[in-house]
């Protein structure tokens, strides 16, 4: 059995001193889950002096392009020559604050794989679709317009299913609600030739509920927000995953 991935992602957040806190508290974590920090862009050099043993760290967002006139904008390119193994692409908060459409989503996807990197992309619905039963329609539209936009059988793509409701409020999916979703998520990816190497929950994920979802079959790790905030939550929520996923 792999381990579970527990991807940090600390959106605009964070400091030197938490991600020393961070790679220290996380050293006796190394073989029970695999990690990936969604760091800053500003904090990169430092992770890769920091990070041993097996912790590796991420972009929160690409640009799709490899090089021009953007400024701002970081390219796929140029977080792998940092050294990052992922990058997180799609997250609510782009789609959202940013207006970043299904359409840029893959166009994002398909310069991590050209860069070499693994992408996170993220799909979720809002509280009104869920309340009109409408989540399987829009996170597998969302899916479809992603691979349609990618190389077919494209490998090492992670789907992140985040419902848009449950971010930062507070609120969270059920571990049944979420499983649901991964499965539908799953299958229509193998409709369509490609085969999902992992699907991960976000939303409102914490130390108290991240055993019931790992206990879920399809739940293959989590996307972590505000928990990950803190070192030493942030190890006992890996060592949570751990426990119940082994």
């Amino acid at each position: 059995m792999t381990a579970p991935l527990i991807v940090a992602n600390w959106k605009m957040n964070g400091s030197e001193a938490l991600l020393r806190d961070v790679a220290e508290a996380l050293v006796d974590r190394q073989g029970s889950v695999d990690v990936v920090l969604a760091l800053p862009a500003i904090h990169m050099s430092l992770a890769r002096a920091l990070l041993q043993d097996g912790i590796r760290w991420a972009s929160q967002d690409v640009h799709w392009l490899e090089s021009g006139a953007y400024t701002g904008e970081l390219s796929a390119e140029m977080i792998a020559q940092m050294g990052a193994s992922h990058s997180i692409v799609g997250h609510s908060e782009r789609r959202e604050y940013f207006a970043e459409s299904d359409e840029i989503v893959a166009k994002k996807a398909n310069a991590c794989f050209r860069a070499g990197l693994i992408p996170i992309v993220c799909v979720g619905e809002s509280r009104e679709a869920r309340q009109a039963e409408r989540t399987e329609a829009v996170v597998c539209e969302q899916l479809e317009v992603l691979l349609a936009g990618l190389p077919q059988g494209a490998e090492r793509l992670i789907i992140a299913y985040e419902p848009i409701w449950a971010i930062g409020t507070g609120a969270e999916a059920t571990p049944e609600m979420a499983q649901a979703v991964h499965a539908v998520l799953r299958d229509t990816a193998q409709k369509r030739g490609f085969r999902l190497d992992k699907v991960l929950y976000g939303g409102s994920v914490k130390e108290d509920n991240v055993a019931a979802l790992m206990s879920m079959p399809d739940i293959d790790g989590v996307l972590v927000g505000g928990a990950s905030l803190s070192a030493q939550g942030f190890s006992a929520l890996c060592a949570n995953a751990a426990a119940t996923h082994n």
